[in-house]
């Protein structure tokens, strides 16, 4: 008798994984050291910005979300010094706090390297395709509760736990519609980006900063958020 083949199906987990492959590839070749995360996912109802630094992106297209990263200051300035050292930077030239302007910005890079490596992915996996907005980044002093900004008629969130090489902790949060892909024909995947190419692109970038967001602009998003 035959059977009928089973066609692939890629629901919420799979996207969630796939982003925090991202997460872990970009800071891991960025820092020159070991990221992982957790085996286990929690389900949440929102998503939020919490202490001590918080940066979300959005994202459209073939799917919509919204992804959130929640640093404590000790993983940012560990995340921040090892990238910058690998870098070439001497120790004594680096911001002392995570409050500093340097430290936002870099955590700003390096959260647009990973979205970008997860949009990627997406083009060459699932074959459809997503833009995302330009990562804000916000030191914070206490819990700020973030709606996502995009139409979503079943909205569904998930949080990660990650671990640094020191074992400092940070948080991922993914909210997006919900969704399956279902594979209909086969195709070849495209080749992924060679991780030394990745590297110099990091690096380049790293050569001339990303300007800093201007008082206004900081104050405008602020207001945005409810503060």
């Amino acid at each position: 008798m035959n059977m009928q083949e089973t066609p692939a199906v890629f629901g919420t987990e799979d996207i969630l994984r796939s982003l925090c492959n991202s997460v872990t590839k970009v800071l891991s070749i960025a820092t020159q050291s070991q990221i992982h995360y957790s085996g286990m996912v929690q389900r949440i109802t929102k998503t939020c910005l919490k202490p001590d630094i918080g940066c979300f992106v959005l994202f459209d297209g073939g799917f919509s979300g919204l992804v959130v990263i929640n640093f404590s200051a000790q993983a940012a300035m560990e995340l921040y010094e090892s990238y910058m050292l690998s870098m070439g930077m001497a120790k004594d030239e680096l911001a002392s706090s995570h409050t500093a302007d340097e430290v936002s910005n870099v955590m700003g890079e390096l959260m647009n390297q990973i979205v970008g490596d997860f949009t990627g992915k997406v083009a060459r996996e699932l074959q459809t395709h997503i833009t995302q907005n330009q990562p804000k980044m916000l030191v914070l002093n206490k819990q700020v509760m973030l709606s996502v900004d995009t139409n979503l008629d079943k909205p569904e969130a998930r949080r990660v736990t990650f671990f640094t090489g020191r074992n400092n902790i940070f948080y991922l949060e993914l909210a997006m519609d919900r969704t399956e892909f279902i594979k209909l024909n086969d195709f070849e995947h495209g080749e992924a980006p060679d991780p030394d190419e990745l590297m110099a692109q990091v690096n380049a970038q790293a050569v001339t900063p990303p300007p800093a967001v201007n008082s206004d602009e900081h104050d405008d998003l602020l207001k945005s958020l409810g503060m």
